[in-house]
């Protein structure tokens, strides 16, 4: 049975295990976690008010002249960090992010996910989320020096490095978060460690604490790893395949015994709402400029905007029904990275599929071959669209999607919206190594 962590819990925990402080957790809008400390001294106060800081300094949040921002603390989310020492004991605590009068922040991720899951509870719905993050381990931050040259499930000696993502399977479950699986991904010195699907809010935690918890124990190993989307030319990237589903109260929404595909009229509104807004919602699940250097045929990033049960070519997989599985019924999402801002992705997922669910949208027909290997003309002919090519390409249909508004609200779109144009004009501005060694000697 699992623990009610409530402010009496965390408190009673607090004493009894001697923690010195608890660090307050909650992210900017890019995704980037913020944290600030305090006593167990303040505890009770945090829980009653909140604790103040200045909102001024973080990306996204207020203009120096409205900057006192409240930081409230989740108790649901209370778990000590098991890399810091028993004897000087850290736990953690995710909290939401509020206005001086007690309203909720309209710049908070948390809160921007909190809305649009709000939503689908008044259709019915809760959404379940399980995705499946790949990252890198590095020799250090300095470049791109791998440990080892093993691909694909590949053990020892090939392998090098199953003892850090041991360490971090470890680390996750000492504080509540079930993982699945842990394995070599397909580039050297790629790795992926799935966590076992939980509701959307907790599962946007759960990726947070995961990326620190990667970093952290590869930091104590002496090693560096990144969620990069792309950091090796001509090797696989790393991406965040993200399982979803609807639920209505015990019963999976997005099946139908009887239906062909075994997928009800809700599932398949869904997946039609997704793919129609796939494009525009690419800004957001893919936000960086290296994001687009993953997004190219050939790395089995998913480019073309169609859906298939096993084809994993298309952006949307809808994983093969098995007697006795209903309850695992879902649609996976191929082409979010895993540096993208959970709250924020999971957001806009949600809000396309409700807006395929509420308007009827019809399911375009399977794609059934290897889209990567369709002409330009046949792929027309199926009605097969692609991804944007680029940041600039995401940001311009990102600005003019009203479905991204109504997701994020006005103040998280405009920021977004702005700072990777910033991003965008910063980087096409650049001379890359590729222009030097192909221009400089000739031109």
């Amino acid at each position: 049975m699992a623990i009610r962590k409530d402010e009496e819990f965390v408190l009673k925990t607090v004493r009894d295990q001697d923690i010195k402080f608890i660090r307050f957790w909650f992210t900017d809008v890019l995704g980037f976690m913020k944290s600030f400390a305090i006593t167990p001294a303040e505890l009770e106060a945090a829980f009653s008010e909140g604790m103040g800081f200045d909102g001024s300094s973080i990306e996204g949040f207020t203009r120096i002249e409205e900057s006192d921002m409240i930081a409230k603390p989740d108790p649901s989310t209370f778990a000590v960090l098991p890399w810091r020492p028993s004897e000087q004991g850290v736990a953690r605590m995710f909290c939401d992010v509020m206005n001086p009068d007690g309203t909720p922040f309209d710049g908070d991720p948390r809160y921007v996910l909190r809305r649009n899951l709000e939503r689908a509870a008044k259709l019915g719905y809760t959404m379940y989320v399980g995705p499946e993050l790949e990252f890198f381990y590095f020799e250090d931050s300095k470049g791109t020096e791998t440990l080892d040259e093993g691909g694909y499930f590949d053990l020892t000696p090939l392998d090098l490095a199953t003892d850090h993502r041991r360490k971090t399977v470890f680390a996750l479950e000492a504080m509540g978060i079930p993982v699945e699986y842990s394995h070599h991904e397909v580039a050297p010195s790629q790795h992926e460690i799935d966590l076992r699907y939980a509701d959307a809010l907790s599962m946007a935690d759960n990726v947070m604490t995961y990326r620190l918890a990667v970093k952290e124990i590869a930091q104590e190993a002496g090693i560096y790893a990144t969620f990069m989307p792309k950091p090796i030319f001509g090797q696989n990237g790393s991406g965040m395949h993200v399982h979803q589903s609807l639920f209505k109260g015990d019963s999976n929404a997005f099946f139908d015994g009887d239906d062909e595909y075994n997928l009800s009229k809700d599932g398949k509104g869904y997946i039609a709402g997704v793919l129609k807004h796939a494009r525009e919602m690419t800004a957001v699940c893919n936000q960086w400029v290296n994001s687009y250097k993953r997004l190219v045929p050939g790395y089995e990033a998913p480019v073309y905007i169609c859906w298939s049960r096993r084809n994993r070519s298309a952006l949307v997989r809808m994983p093969m029904y098995k007697p006795g599985k209903e309850q695992a019924t879902r649609v996976e999402l191929r082409s979010p990275d895993p540096a993208c801002n959970p709250y924020l992705a999971f957001s806009v997922m949600l809000a396309a599929g409700l807006e395929g669910i509420e308007k009827g949208y019809e399911l375009p027909s399977e794609a059934t071959n290897n889209i990567y290997e369709m002409t330009p003309a046949e792929r027309a002919k199926a009605g097969i669209n692609s991804l944007p090519e680029d940041l600039h390409e995401a940001i311009n249909l990102a600005e003019k999607s009203e479905l991204l508004k109504k997701a994020l609200g006005d103040h998280v779109h405009e920021y977004f919206i702005r700072n990777k144009r910033a991003e965008w004009d910063a980087y096409k501005a650049q001379v890359s190594q590729f222009e030097l060694d192909k221009y400089l000697s000739t031109l």
